[in-house]
């Protein structure tokens, strides 16, 4: 009895058993794993840009209403709540990942505003949550903007007590401006962030146009990653890569700048440093090499940083150590200089896919059309609704006196609903509205507001309805809101972007050398050491600096050096930039090449004024136009300028830009025009303006009158002016009176026949040589202490032999030579 009791259980017991193939068992078991690995927690979702702990922080901090307007509350209320109602993880991960939310150098746009320690570039956590307190920052109203409309689905929380959204309407494109990084099972993901104003105009660019290519995307709307530990993206082909394929590699490099001291030795500021290098650790790194002999010339490091005036990094340099090259060994050994791998993977319809930067904002305009149409369609239902009720609310009004009679005969709620109902054919959501009504709602001017409201209500139906017949419609609601929302938010690029692509180790191979850059009226450029050009005595006829085309003549000549940049300004207001160097070198005779090879100049655009910038801070670029106008910007406003240039100033359709001048705030101006008269005022009588202003009248000039030269007192203490034919002179400054800003100036030399018109002045020290080319290419170089000093309004003394037919067409000043040229070809006469 008791063995066939065994046998029975035994049986039982066996019958339960399956047998399975482990290797199967495990494969799927692990399949099952990574995806959950992958889609729930490791990769952002292409449409909010967030995994599901940021976005689960995002919308229990809305929930419970610790918006922006509100005071702070305890992070660890916030991540009690996030955990016990929505992540059902460890209160830590919840607290790291609030953290970084609110990070200003780990978000290119925090979510979160924090209150307390958050953490700093040094590596150094958070304080405790307990200690720490947090609310939604300003942007983040717009990932949860329209939630209550229906805009997304939600799906039951981990234990069916609450709801939780599937994603957030995001209403800006959170994936790009904030970027994202994980690591998943078999894949990660790691995307940088981007500018928004940059991103919404790629957007648009997209809806208006959706064959456009990601090499156009990048060209005109989204130039590039923008990190908010600033730094420069050397070159453009890291990114062509990146937003082409998805993948790709972007090298930053830190900020540095050489600072000369008085002692003879220099040292390297650093106030910029890549994104996500710990800076304590570059210090440390910094620190070891120079004692280890791995660095050469750096006798200390400092880190000098502060919450109020940023990063700075002070490398103290020995005083036999070559600064570039300490600083080439710095990008090259440091994290002043690393590579940001772009891996652009997130979860697209509930699978991870390789995104391109056009299919990332494609899956964005989708998303945002489709929360476009959802929102509508629940306004619309909810406007239907309303007129629902109004059209019986209205009907009572008309019928006011029957309604109440059929109220206060009525014995019961009940029984008034129904007779209501089957006396004006009723729905049970109006009486029910109707008996709602307080007493007040019975006087007339209820009655006619009712009427409007239910008219606006109708129109209001129409335009949803307008809305919803096409995706072109929808996506025009897409686009407006955006922009609006660029309008409000949009700020500058933080991260500039190196177009020349140079290599470190190339640019120090070119000598730092002083050089000339000559330039003619039919675009054609080149450089040359200043040393092309040697002394000749006043009233030699020059030498041949530049052929030329029959119908062509040199414009304009200017000295920089190689590893300077130089500004480019054009007759249109616009700049563009080079370094020294990157101009083509050429001999005395070779007629260049075309600017526009360099330069991405219009048909019609010409450059008129070429400056060798040296970036310190209080410099101000001074502009004047043919016809007077004058403008003053700062020039921090000309940092950043973009391969196909920038807007330098407003230019009326008469009128071109003639001079831009680097001034200290502290210069005095003088701008010669075509009649032979020159006005002198302080800069300050023009105050700084936006780089887009118009500018303000410098000086008065008649119809058939216009501007010839504009220079500075920082320049020189004695004006110099050249007539067509070669006749010049030199005045003190202080013989020139000073005038207001917009007068009609004084006499600077007596003209006739013989010497020519007025063309051109400068404001020289009196030591320098003059360096005057002509329209034919002649190039003499003079020395200024030939020049008799004179007053005001005398004749002047012939400064070149300008043969017939020929005129002068630019000169510019040089740092005095002393070798002659006498002594090198035994005659002074020479022509080219």
């Amino acid at each position: 009895m008791e063995e066939n009791k065994n046998l029975e259980i035994q049986e039982g017991i066996a019958s339960g058993i399956d047998e399975i193939d482990i290797n199967e068992n495990v494969k799927s078991g692990f399949l099952d794993y990574a995806m959950s690995v992958i889609v729930s927690r490791a990769l952002p979702d292409v449409r909010d840009g967030f995994k599901p702990v940021h976005r689960r922080i995002i919308y229990a901090m809305s929930e419970s209403g610790y918006t922006p307007e509100k005071a702070h509350v305890k992070s660890a209320k916030i991540v009690g709540e996030v955990m016990g109602k929505y992540h059902p993880h460890g209160d830590s991960a919840i607290y790291d990942a609030l953290v970084r939310l609110a990070q200003d150098f780990s978000m290119r746009y925090t979510l979160i505003d924090g209150h307390g320690n958050f953490g700093n570039l040094d590596g150094d956590g958070a304080a405790a949550s307990r200690y720490t307190e947090a609310r939604l920052g300003k942007l983040s109203a717009y990932l949860v903007k329209d939630i209550k409309e229906n805009t997304v689905d939600f799906v039951d929380n981990y234990d069916g007590s609450e709801k939780e959204p599937t994603v957030l309407p995001s209403r800006l494109p959170n994936l790009l401006i904030n970027g994202s990084n994980g690591i998943a099972v078999g894949m990660s993901t790691n995307i940088p962030p981007h500018n928004l104003g940059e991103v919404i105009d790629g957007v648009v660019a997209v809806a208006n146009n959706p064959a456009i290519t990601p090499f156009e995307i990048m060209q005109n709307y989204i130039k590039g990653p923008d990190f908010p530990t600033r730094g420069t993206i050397l070159g453009k082909s890291g990114i062509k890569k990146a937003y082409e394929t998805g993948q790709g590699s972007i090298t930053i490099r830190g900020k540095a700048e050489i600072v000369e001291k008085n002692n003879g030795r220099s040292s390297i500021i650093i106030s910029e440093i890549p994104y996500m290098v710990n800076k304590s650790n570059l210090v440390a790194k910094i620190g070891s090499l120079a004692d280890d002999k791995l660095l050469s010339g750096v006798s200390r490091v400092d880190d000098e940083s502060s919450e109020k005036n940023g990063i700075k990094i002070v490398v103290e340099l020995t005083k036999d150590a070559v600064p570039e090259v300490v600083l080439n060994n710095l990008y090259k050994q440091t994290q002043l200089q690393t590579n940001f791998s772009v891996q652009s993977i997130a979860i697209v319809d509930g699978a991870p896919k390789l995104l391109n930067i056009v299919e990332m904002l494609k899956c964005y305009l989708d998303f945002q059309i489709e929360v476009i149409e959802r929102r509508t369609n629940f306004r619309l239902k909810k406007a239907e609704a309303r007129k629902h009720i109004l059209e019986g609310l209205i009907l009572a009004s008309e019928n006011i006196d029957n309604v109440v009679e059929i109220i206060k005969t009525s014995s019961t709620d009940d029984e008034a609903e129904a007779r209501l109902i089957e006396t004006y054919s009723l729905s049970e959501e109006q009486v029910n509205a109707i008996l709602a009504m307080t007493l007040r709602k019975l006087v007339k001017m209820e009655g006619l507001n009712l009427i409007k409201e239910k008219e606006d209500i109708i129109k209001n139906i129409a335009e949803l309805n307008y809305i919803l017949e096409s995706r072109e419609h929808l996506q025009e609601v897409v686009v407006k809101e955006l922009v609006e929302i660029k309008e409000k938010l949009a700020d500058p690029r933080r991260t500039t972007i190196d177009d020349n692509e140079i290599d470190v180790d190339d640019e120090d191979l070119i000598a730092e050398e002083e050089i000339v850059i000559a330039l003619t009226n039919s675009g054609y450029i080149k450089r040359m050491p200043t040393d092309t050009f040697q002394v000749q005595n006043r009233g030699g006829k020059g030498l041949k600096g530049m052929s030329t085309h029959d119908d062509d003549d040199v414009y304009l000549m200017v000295k920089s050096k190689t590893h300077t940049d130089v500004m480019f300004f054009t007759n249109l207001g616009k700049v563009y930039r080079l370094r020294g160097h990157r101009v083509p070198e050429g001999s005395r005779t070779s007629k260049g090449i075309p600017v526009t090879n360099f330069l991405n100049l219009d048909e019609n655009e010409k450059v008129i004024s070429v400056l060798s910038i040296d970036y310190r801070p209080g410099l101000n670029l001074f502009f004047t136009t043919v016809q007077g106008i004058c403008k003053r910007v700062d020039l921090d406003e000309f940092r950043l300028i973009r391969q196909d240039g920038k807007k330098a100033i407003t230019i009326k359709e008469d009128d071109e830009l003639l001079s831009v001048k680097l001034t200290d705030g502290n210069a005095y101006i003088a701008i010669a025009a075509s009649n032979g008269k020159m006005v002198k005022f302080h800069e300050s009588d023009v105050r700084v303006m936006g780089r887009s202003a118009a500018g303000v009248k410098g000086m008065d000039l008649s119809d058939d009158e216009y501007t010839l030269s504009c220079a500075t007192s920082n320049e020189g203490d004695k004006v110099l002016v050249i007539t067509s034919n070669g006749y010049g002179k030199m005045s003190d400054i202080d013989d020139y009176r000073l005038t207001s800003r917009g007068s009609k100036g004084v006499k600077t030399i007596s003209l006739n026949d013989k010497k020519g018109n007025l063309a051109s002045m400068k404001i020289v020290k009196g030591d320098e040589d003059l360096l005057a080319i002509t329209k034919q290419g002649i190039v003499i170089r003079v020395s200024l202490e030939q020049i008799k000093v004179a007053g005001r309004a005398t004749q002047g003394v012939k400064i070149i032999n300008i043969k017939e037919g020929d005129s002068l067409s630019s000169i510019t000043i040089l740092p005095h030579e002393e070798k002659n040229i006498e002594e090198l070809q035994g005659n002074s006469n020479i022509e080219g």
